[in-house]
């Protein structure tokens, strides 16, 4: 779906050093703040996630197969893909071994949403402008691959400290809030066993603190063809997939979850509110009180109305496709409700 050019109130600023700026809880329920992006349905969000996992254990395949199916709007496995452009940074590889490695999982089978790159700067050396430079060029990006770390550190040494894993993270989290995409950054486990799976993360726990999320791939046995897949991330349940690799294809197939996870129950309100919009009408706009009245809404007052509304910002972008804002004009506030076109793939 494509996100119109919409003013969101920012993260207070301090205003001076010794000053907190500061909301109150109701003119934080009063903000609309921009709907956060589901990129694959209770699997990957907007924000900066490590996929960690140890050598040539398969994790480049699985970063081939992931943006390929985001590129190409296809599920991955059983899990709704939104579909968007996706740059892949395979900065270990050339563009012989990346066509050898797509063409063998995909065929010839192609998607132009798909960018390459087998180079770049590092993070103190220019890489900021670089994904800045191309985000502005290609505004339908919402996938980053950045594979791996160790190729856009800071040329400092192999010891890191707890800081400066921690600003790598938070630079690329500025990028990721900045243009609201996920970036995926790929790195390895050390060697030594753990009981939680993501203390193997290798250096400090700056990049997992920093970090919006975290996927550990994980094999008992280097030879084994079975495998698991741990996820912890801010916006989605803890979660672990069974996975198996076909080396034919050299895909990662899904085997099974752990458990199902807890699925939120369907809000009559929202319901009541998609229903309104259809592809003949597929913008509303007008008060708070307008709409209560257009939805038949007797026993709500318009200030609650609103700030239900205002807290379920995401659900309607990505359960209902419907984009929602609620701004002042002049003396009064004015509900927009826009039903976004599906982009095909």
């Amino acid at each position: 779906m494509q996100q119109n050019h919409i003013f969101y109130p920012s993260e207070p600023q301090p205003q001076t050093a010794a000053a907190l700026n500061t909301i109150t809880l109701p003119e934080l329920y009063d903000n609309v703040y921009r709907p956060s992006l589901t990129l694959i349905e209770d699997f990957l969000y907007s924000g900066v996630y490590l996929f960690v996992g140890p050598p040539k254990i398969g994790k480049s395949f699985f970063m081939a197969q992931l943006a390929y199916h985001v590129a190409s709007g296809t599920k991955l496995w059983n899990y709704p893909v939104q579909q968007s452009d996706v740059l892949y940074l395979s900065l270990e590889d050339d563009m012989p071994r990346l066509q050898k490695r797509f063409s063998r999982m995909f065929g010839v089978d192609t998607t132009a949403n798909l960018y390459l790159c087998t180079n770049s700067n590092s993070l103190s050396g220019g890489l900021e402008l670089q994904l800045s430079t191309f985000l502005q060029m290609h505004p339908d990006t919402k996938l980053v691959i950045i594979d791996t770390l160790q190729k856009v550190r800071e040329l400092s040494g192999n010891n890191y400290s707890y800081s400066q894993d921690y600003a790598i993270i938070s630079k690329l989290k500025t990028i990721a809030a900045k243009h609201n995409i996920c970036i995926i950054v790929v790195h390895h486990t050390r060697k030594l066993e753990a009981e939680d799976k993501f203390d193997m993360i290798s250096g400090t726990n700056g990049l997992l603190g920093a970090a919006d999320g975290a996927m550990v791939l994980h094999k008992n046995k280097r030879t084994d063809l079975n495998a698991s897949l741990s996820i912890v991330g801010r916006e989605q349940q803890d979660q672990t997939l069974a996975l198996e690799f076909l080396p034919q294809t050299c895909t990662w197939k899904f085997v099974q979850a752990q458990k199902d996870l807890w699925q939120e129950p369907a809000d009559p309100l929202l319901e009541k509110v998609a229903a309104l919009l259809s592809n003949e009408r597929p913008t509303w706009y007008g008060t708070a009180t307008q709409l209560l009245t257009a939805l038949a809404i007797k026993d709500m007052k318009p200030n609650a109305f609103t700030r239900r509304l205002n807290v379920k910002v995401d659900k309607l972008y990505n359960d209902y496709g419907i984009l929602y804002t609620n701004q002042n004009k002049h003396t009064s506030r004015l509900i927009t409700l826009h039903k976004m076109e599906k982009k095909e793939a």
